[in-house]
């Protein structure tokens, strides 16, 4: 109601200010106010939690066992992306887990010594790293799990370790994913992953290296 009431409101003041001329008046480029709203096409997937600001938005629907509950979810969203090289994923699956307008956050080191967020929605995220991934191997896997809830929303610290192919002896990184899910009805979403590598002056502490919910 609001949108229409000031979608009312500049319509009022340009009628005052005679920025719209009569409909016999001479037709110039149409200004803001008079571009229509660009028309649906697609639709926004029944029980999606997201911000409706895209009505244009087709998103892949998830399987039901992909999404019926955390552990459900969380072991998609490992298993998916894993494959070794020259072996293809099915992206589309992965981006059921997600909601439609969630973020990708990796915490960047600055050369000052600090750190900065780059966001990046799950389809960019896909389309940047798809070639690194089926080209070169990736296996991401899970050493540990903290599990938060309240409400409708999960908070799941999830550690992980990363291979290049399944039989590496060693992970060459580690990390921690901090997962946002939300539980609508009968299914759960990602809503936000941020995470963050582990190094020398940031090694990772015992208790992420356990699983339990608190």
């Amino acid at each position: 109601m609001n949108v229409i009431f000031a979608a009312s409101m500049s319509v009022l003041v340009c009628l005052a200010s005679g920025s719209i001329q009569p409909e016999n008046a001479a037709k110039g480029p149409p200004s803001p106010a008079q571009e229509q709203p660009r028309q649906p096409k697609g639709t926004i997937p029944a029980g999606h939690p997201g911000l409706v600001n895209d009505p244009v938005v087709d998103w892949p629907k998830a399987r039901p066992e992909d999404v019926k509950s955390v552990d459900a979810i969380m072991e998609a969203f490992y298993t998916i992306p894993r494959g070794e090289p020259k072996q293809p994923r099915d992206w589309d699956r992965y981006r059921s887990l997600f909601s439609p307008d969630a973020r990708m956050i990796p915490a960047r080191p600055t050369p000052e010594g600090g750190a900065t967020a780059m966001f990046m929605s799950i389809t960019d995220y896909i389309s940047l790293n798809k070639t690194y991934f089926e080209k070169g191997g990736f296996m991401d896997k899970e050493v540990g799990r903290r599990v938060e809830t309240f409400g409708h929303m999960t908070q799941v610290w999830s550690t992980f370790e990363s291979r290049h192919k399944a039989d590496d002896p060693q992970p060459y990184i580690r990390g921690i994913n901090s997962v946002q899910l939300l539980k609508d009805g009968d299914r759960w979403w990602v809503v936000n992953v941020f995470w963050d590598f582990e190094d020398e002056k940031n090694p990772i502490p015992a208790q992420y290296l356990q699983s339990g919910k608190q």
